[in-house]
């Protein structure tokens, strides 16, 4: 009896080798992040690549310091301050991010912290030109950034290698408890006039900015505009932001890719 049993799982065991070496399909939740890693694509290249993105930087700047002689030109007694953010203001990221894309993966706190250890990040075009004008004119230079208190040392190193000025603890305010930054501005202008703000997120500038619930934040935008014209500077980032998460929301890879396939339909309309 033992040989027709053996026959009999010859083709079995057959079946079953040339099954497991196919690639398995993706779970739902793998497959839901993957399509947002494919979506990111256009985004990540324009960043790292683009000419254009390359010049709304150097044009970013070369206004900034338009707009940094501007507020100078009228006396105050407090010392002036500029303040940048830190990640797509004056440093670029976008390698992460082609990374994420060659690896089929979307951002996670333990790559990106191993990125940001690498201390590898380029400056952004004319970020280092404009600060270093900025302190010529005796401004200070803070970076407000939301890396966390971990990452200080290597954002830090990454700064001082580009050559940027002030880049010491003193100057780098990590985040602490919070994302929102309006403590660790408020704090900075408790010491200085802030002469300018510099940026890739409307936060950059001011919290309630945040909130995309009515048309996308275009309304409060519009209603701080005078504001935003005199004192801030808005530099591109396709690649991530709360406009993407006023999107996207929170939860799972699923549950975001189908809000962003409702709000598509939605705008198709």
């Amino acid at each position: 009896m033992r040989a027709p049993t053996i026959l009999l799982l010859g083709p079995v065991l057959g079946l079953w080798a040339c099954t497991a070496s196919r690639p398995l399909a993706d779970d739902p939740e793998t497959a839901a992040a993957r399509e947002l890693v494919t979506q990111n694509v256009n985004a990540t290249l324009f960043q790292n690549a683009s000419a254009e993105v390359a010049w709304l930087y150097e044009q970013g700047y070369a206004f900034a310091r338009v707009k940094l002689d501007a507020n100078l030109s009228v006396p105050d007694s407090l010392p002036p301050a500029v303040i940048v953010d830190v990640d797509e203001t004056v440093l670029d990221n976008s390698p992460y991010e082609l990374e994420n894309i060659r690896a089929g993966r979307s951002y996670s706190p333990s790559t990106w912290k191993a990125w940001t250890a690498r201390a590898e990040a380029r400056a952004c075009p004319g970020a280092l030109d404009f600060l270093t004008y900025a302190a010529s004119r005796g401004c200070a230079v803070y970076y407000i950034t939301n890396r966390d208190a971990d990452e200080k040392g290597a954002t830090i190193a990454n700064l001082a290698r580009l050559g940027f000025p002030m880049a010491d603890s003193a100057h780098v305010r990590t985040m602490e408890g919070t994302s929102d930054k309006t403590a660790r501005r408020e704090d900075v202008g408790r010491a200085h006039r802030v002469v300018l703000l510099v940026g890739d997120q409307l936060t950059d500038f001011e919290q309630v900015l945040k909130d995309r619930s009515a048309e996308m934040g275009l309304p409060s935008m519009y209603m701080m505009s005078a504001r935003l014209a005199k004192d801030f500077i808005l530099l591109p980032n396709a690649t991530y932001g709360y406009w993407r998460d006023g999107i996207t929301g929170k939860g799972t890879a699923v549950e975001k890719r189908d809000r962003v396939g409702t709000f598509i339909e939605q705008r198709t309309r």
